[in-house]
């Protein structure tokens, strides 16, 4: 039975549909490589496809889609598509050969660069056959998509969980047994709950504006104190720091969640502070061979998942952000690790101290006209490139499964997710564990980064670099003393 309320989106999740643009899209993807080997019968599309078909066919976030409401004057609605067809969603493609991640990586980023059509639900799924990875028979790649608007990084990963399982011929993690369709109300209803919706705003901006007072009184003292985190419009500039295109590259890496983890355990910081260091020694590295290394730290966007603290129950996108300095202007990678947990451990307590649910809230007031021509006349005017850089790149560490999982029967061998891009920041790199990896994504815009490849395969050399730094401590620390 279907619920009697409208499903409407979140002004957090609606901005995602009024910032995006050809160039500017917002989607999040994921590449998750699979070994069909697995599978209890043998692989075809059409039994995967059939697969995926049974295990999305009655989940919401899969087979909803967007209603408008009349005029823009609200936030769009979910409502059921009655006309959802698997093979509008699920396609299957076959490398070129030598099918080799130069190749997969190539058509992933052709594929990244392509919007979603609103029309249907906001996801597609790309079924990659032919993967030569150099394990003696050929694995099979997923390339996905799905508008920001529909997920954030915990309720994205909360979605797989409806194709995976922890054994090949298991039932998936997650069904669809509690999930129900919003109501489809007609055109007058969307119309007097749109005029309802905006006479009430003032009312709601005027309770934010005295914690957001406060805020600002309270960030001030910290950064006096020396103990706020690091602030917005101070980034130095980089050659990845301006007016992007549609256009996207991608690559991939792998590094070893052990030694992230027997870092962090001699060092007393924590896997996000080591991966934070080696992602600012990748960058260093990179900048600096291409004689673009600014002297001062590159400044990073930091999401932050708020599921946990949020009081709000409706809306995909619960999630905050903070901003952190990377350490590139430090050579030593151990000193860059020691500022970093320093530095992160003052943004954390920064961070806590500001409402779970400020964000989302300020996000109400996002006008579907004023944002999207906001953003079309940015780029346009190539703002970007005119003002203090806000940031230099978004960059997340996801945890994901401990354990083996199984993608419709086939082992998941690889899973990187691949955040979007956006004017002044066309960089995103996302780091996610699975089953003792650390898996690393990239994805830029191409004008902005043209080889990502130079810049991804350093973060495995800067974490031996930063274990070796760190097994001569004693030996360093023994030699300053004496």
């Amino acid at each position: 039975m279907e619920m009697l309320v409208v499903d409407r989106l979140s002004g957090l999740d609606a901005s995602f549909l009024y910032l995006e643009t050809p160039a500017q899209l917002m989607h999040v993807c994921g590449m998750i490589v699979l070994d069909p080997a697995t599978m209890p019968e043998p692989y075809t599309f059409a039994r995967l496809q059939r697969t995926v078909e049974e295990r999305v066919r009655d989940t919401p976030a899969f087979t909803r889609k967007l209603r408008r409401v009349p005029l823009g004057l609200d936030h769009p609605i979910w409502v059921r598509d009655r006309q959802f067809d698997i093979e509008r969603h699920v396609h299957r493609l076959a490398l070129p050969q030598p099918g080799g991640l130069a190749e997969l990586t190539e058509l992933a980023g052709h594929l990244a660069g392509q919007p979603l059509d609103r029309s249907r639900p906001l996801w597609e799924m790309w079924v990659i056959e032919g993967y030569d990875a150099g394990l003696g028979h050929d694995l099979v790649a997923v390339f996905m998509k799905m508008h920001h608007a529909t997920v954030d990084g915990v309720s994205g990963a909360n979605l797989v969980s409806h194709l995976c399982s922890l054994e090949p011929e298991a039932d998936p993690l997650a069904t669809a047994a509690d999930q129900t369709y919003g109501r489809d109300p007609d055109q007058l209803e969307l119309l007097g709950r749109a005029l309802l919706s905006n006479a009430t705003k003032p009312v709601q901006a005027a309770r934010l504006l005295s914690p957001s007072a406060q805020l600002v009184t309270k960030t001030v003292g910290r950064a006096r104190a020396g103990t706020a985190m690091a602030a917005p419009l101070t980034a130095p500039r980089t050659s990845f720091n301006g007016t992007i295109t549609g256009h996207r590259t991608i690559a991939l890496a792998d590094m070893d969640l052990e030694q992230v983890r027997e870092i962090k355990a001699a060092t007393g910081t924590t896997v996000n502070d080591v991966v934070l260091t080696v992602a600012g020694g990748a960058l260093r590295s990179y900048l600096e061979d291409r004689g673009e290394l600014p002297d001062d730290s590159l400044l990073a966007t930091v999401p932050v998942s708020v599921h946990g603290s949020t009081k709000r129950s409706s809306g995909a996108n619960k999630v905050s952000a903070l901003f952190a300095k990377l350490g590139t202007d430090e050579e030593d990678p151990l000193v860059r690790l020691e500022d970093m947990a320093t530095r992160n451990r003052h943004a954390k307590e920064h961070h806590n101290a500001i409402s779970a649910d400020s964000l989302q809230d300020w996000a109400e007031f996002a006008a579907p006209r004023t944002f999207g021509l906001a953003v079309r006349t940015y780029a346009s005017l190539r703002l970007a490139e005119r003002h203090p850089v806000v940031h230099n790149l978004v960059i997340s560490n996801v945890p994901g499964p401990p354990v083996p999982l199984y993608f419709c029967g086939a082992e998941v061998l690889g899973l990187y997710p691949l955040g979007p891009v956006f004017h002044g920041a066309g960089l995103n790199i996302t780091v996610m564990s699975n089953h003792g990896h650390l898996h690393v994504g990239v994805i830029a815009c191409r004008e902005s980064v043209p080889h990502p490849d130079d810049l991804v395969q350093r973060f495995p050399a800067q974490l031996a670099e930063l274990r070796a730094a760190v097994a001569a401590r004693p030996l360093r620390e023994e030699a300053e003393t004496s």
